[in-house]
């Protein structure tokens, strides 16, 4: 998924996403990105797995 950064309103970015615009915090905008940037987001697999065995990992000490 890409969406553009349109322009910053305060805390917010607001962002071009499918012809919608939407307010996005910009603590979760990558530094350096300034109005007209392009952002990608993804699904990282390999740290979606890892976090998963994680929060396993945990749940299992809870309940030993």
């Amino acid at each position: 998924m890409k969406f553009i950064i349109d322009r910053f309103e305060g805390n917010y970015a607001v962002v071009e996403l499918e012809k919608k615009m939407i307010n996005v915090p910009k603590e979760i905008v990558p530094k350096g990105a300034v109005e007209g940037s392009v952002i990608s987001v993804v699904v990282d697999e390999d740290e979606t797995i890892k976090m998963k065995q994680k929060i396993k990992n945990s749940m299992n000490k809870l309940w030993e």
